[in-house]
This record gives C-alpha cells, structure tokens and sequence, in this order.
C-alpha cells in the first residue's frame, strides 16, 4: 500500500510517517510539503533508518508522483496557538486546505483512493474535502475523535493503575469544543468502566476535563502534538491496509446515523480497506445523545460560515 503524506515535513506528518515505517505495514511513504527541502530532510532521515526495521520505498514527491497513492493524508495546516479553539483555525486554514485540495484534483486521483484528513479543524475540513472532491462518503474520512479517544483511555488507565490497551471508552461528536465522553459502553477489560473501583462521577468529570485540555496543555510545554497524534494516524492506516473491519471513531459525513445527514463528525465507525464501511449506531444514554445532536448543530453552523 502507497500512502502519501502532504504536509509530511511538519511535527504531525513526519511523526506519523514515522509511526507508519516502525510498523513496517504500508509498502510505499512518500512525504509532501510546501517545503520541499523539508521533505527531502524528512523522508533521508527515515531513509537511513530503513535497514534497521522494514523494508519500505520513502522518499519525497509531488502531487504528480502521488496520484497514484492508495491512501492521502493531509497533515498540512497552521499551528493552533495555545488559547485559540481548533474551530477559530477554520478562516487561516480553509484557504490552504482549498489549495491542497485543487492540487490533487488537477494530479488526479485513483477511483478508489481513500482521502484522510487530519489537518484542523478537523471535522470542517474533511466535509469540504467530501464536497470539493466529489468523492464517494466513505473514501473521505477524518481523524476526528481518534486523538481525543487515545488521550482519554490513556488517562483513565494512568489514574486508575489499569492496563491501557484494555480500557476502551469513546470521545464522540466535533474533535472541539463541544466533543463528549461516551461512559455508558466504557469497558475495562470487557467489564463496565463505571463499576471499577475510582470511577466515580467526580472521576468522569474530572478525567474528561483533562482530556478536554490535553491539546492547549501540549502546545503549552512542548509546542504541539506529535507522537500520540502520529500514532492514531497510523492506527487508522493500519485498519484499511488489513481491511480490519475496526471500530473507530473517525470523521465522516453522516448518512443517517442517529439522525445526521451531511455533516462530518465522528461517530462509532467501522473502517476496513475501502475506507469507511458503515456507521454503527449503538444505543446512548439521553444525555449522550442529545451533546452529539448539540455538536452537529455547532458544526453545522460553523460550516455555513465558511467560505470555501
């Protein structure tokens, strides 16, 4: 599989091609960006870590040399400052994004590529790329809550002195502001989150908060998100590569799940090799269902304000 990275010579795109080459899954990395000496420094310096762990094709590109990609995934994108919503990044990142957008299509693109748009904010950007590209829903999809979900296990699993990979719980809705923790399928283990010892409704309140705040805090210390975030990225890849049919909460536009049509936001999501494969629609408690029906109101009403 050729994944192509645009906006790979960033902290983002080269953290997750640097993910995507220690898993050694995809066969072909190629690292886009606006600066091209950046990208030619990036894909060298993976390059000559090669030998040690996978045997991969990275090198750096163009738009001409990546239409042939299976899977795009646009990192590129302005820094959100510390005290500044992903959402309020929406009027200095649309044109960009636009730009992106109008490259590919005059490179050209295959039938059944897959569009992965990771750039902020997030949810906007992959419904403009749904709308701009003309392409089938379920090849367009956003890391949407897939950071947010990883901030808020891992948490959880640190102050509660609980196996990580264990703990599964949901952050769902807009990856923003109005993003909500979905407590009433969080397991441990396979057994009710709620009902472990410490996971009192203080504890909730208070482990979301910090979830909440896991992205201002990290531009705070070390400037902006980069190994967690290439993580999940890679996580997402992996589930097309081996068509693993997995549920993640990814960003695509909605098709009738719980009510939405026509906005990007994520939702339980079963990914596989041709992208998006379909939503699941798993029961919510009240006060669930009605912050997802708030958070697509928010998006909703940010979207019509753009001007794309």
């Amino acid at each position: 599989m050729k994944v192509s990275i645009i906006g790979g010579g960033g902290r983002v795109g080269s953290n997750a091609a640097f993910a995507l080459q220690c898993a050694g899954i995809v066969s072909e990395i190629q690292i886009l960006d606006a600066n091209a000496d950046m990208a030619e420094g990036e894909a060298l310096d993976l390059l000559h870590g090669s030998s040690s762990i996978a045997d991969q094709r990275i090198y750096a590109g163009d738009y001409n040399r990546a239409k042939d990609s299976d899977v795009f995934v646009i990192t590129a994108g302005l820094r959100r400052k510390p005290d500044e919503s992903r959402l309020d990044l929406i009027n200095r990142n649309v044109a960009l994004f636009s730009g992106i957008l109008d490259s590919m299509k005059a490179a050209g693109l295959r039938k059944d590529a897959l569009v992965f748009v990771v750039s902020n904010p997030v949810d906007i950007l992959t419904q403009l790329a749904a709308a701009k590209l003309n392409l089938p829903w379920q090849q367009v999809l956003g890391l949407g809550t897939m950071l947010d979900t990883a901030r808020f296990r891992s948490l959880i699993a640190q102050e509660l002195k609980l196996a990580a990979t264990q703990v599964k719980a949901l952050i769902l809705g807009e990856h923003g502001d109005s993003m909500f923790p979905v407590w009433s399928s969080a397991t441990y283990a396979g057994l009710p989150l709620t009902k472990i010892a410490g996971c009192t409704p203080t504890f909730q309140s208070q482990i979301f908060e910090r979830t909440k705040g896991s992205g201002a805090e990290v531009i705070r210390r070390k400037g902006g998100a980069g190994w967690a975030v290439g993580l999940t990225i890679a996580e997402v890849v992996h589930a097309i590569a081996h068509d693993k049919r997995q549920v993640l909460p990814v960003s695509t536009v909605q098709q009738g799940a719980y009510g939405l049509r026509g906005v990007a936001i994520s939702v339980p999501t079963i990914v596989g090799r041709a992208g998006a494969l379909a939503h699941v629609e798993v029961e919510l408690w009240p006060k669930e269902q009605q912050a997802l029906q708030a958070s697509a109101r928010a998006l909703n009403e940010t979207f019509a304000k753009i001007k794309a």
